[in-house]
Parts: structure tokens; C-alpha cells; sequence
């Protein structure tokens, strides 16, 4: 009984941590960090963002701030309240589901103005390499001779 638990674990274990171990973190704008006057959405085309990957803003804190917003908030830089605002100046999101996720600067004009904003969508779970076949005990041949 307590080796179907330990081969369950196992299995767990094989399937879950490399898709875990396979998440990537991604600093919003690379060297630029998250700042005005940046094409975002050329900096997203041609990444694959997955379910458990991070997003990384950076920025000189009390000058930008990141809110997350949904799409139509996005297309009219509509800012939330303050207190809804990510504000430390390396503010970390991980991407907990899938689908659409928009995100814009709330400081002045910078989001409809600058177009500090980005838009991206999120796939599943990082694709993982399968787990190798566990391997039963090997069956015992007769041998003839």
C-alpha cells in the first residue's frame, strides 16, 4: 500500500515540478524597464507567456506604477483607485491564469498620452517534457535450453 503512495507522489512530483522549474520571468521592457514612450506591445510579439511566468516591472519608484486593468479600462487608460496601484518600483505579477491580461502606468498622461501599457495573453501551463515511463519490476523469464 505504501509503495502505490510513494509511485503516486512520484508521478506527482514528475509532472508538476517541470512545468514549476520551466517558469520564466520577464522584465517588462528589458533594459528600458517599464517606462514611457516604449513600444510594449513590440516587446511582447514575440514572447510566449505562460500560466506560473512572472512579469517584472521596473522603475524609479513615485514616478511610474502599474495597474492591472481590464480591456476596456486598457483601451481608454482608464486609471483604478490608488489603493489598487503597484507602486515599489520592482513590482513582481505572476500569471495565474490564462487569457488576456492589460496593464497600464497610472502617473499623469502616461498610459493615453506616452502609451505606457501593455496587453498581453497568457497561455497554459509551460509545456514540459514528458515524464519518463516508470518501469515495473521485470517479469521473470524461463529460459529454455
Amino acid at each position: 500500500m505504501a509503495s502505490k503512495q510513494i509511485v503516486a507522489f512520484l508521478l506527482i512530483v514528475a509532472v508538476v515540478l517541470p512545468s514549476v522549474a520551466m517558469a520564466t520571468e520577464y522584465i517588462v521592457g528589458d533594459a528600458s524597464g517599464w517606462t514611457i514612450l516604449y513600444d510594449y506591445q513590440a516587446w511582447a510579439e514575440d514572447k510566449v507567456f505562460h500560466v506560473g511566468d512572472k512579469l517584472v516591472f521596473q522603475y524609479p519608484v513615485g514616478v511610474h506604477n502599474v495597474f492591472k486593468v481590464d480591456g476596456a479600462a486598457f483601451a481608454n487608460c482608464t486609471v483604478p483607485p490608488p489603493n489598487e496601484a503597484l507602486t515599489s518600483g520592482n513590482d513582481t505579477i505572476e500569471l495565474a491564469s490564462p487569457g488576456k491580461k492589460w496593464y497600464i502606468c497610472g502617473v499623469g498622461n502616461h498610459c493615453s498620452q506616452y502609451g505606457q501599457k501593455l496587453a498581453i495573453t497568457v497561455e497554459g501551463l509551460s509545456p514540459s517534457p514528458a515524464p519518463a515511463p516508470i518501469s515495473s519490476p521485470a517479469t521473470p523469464r524461463k529460459l529454455k535450453f
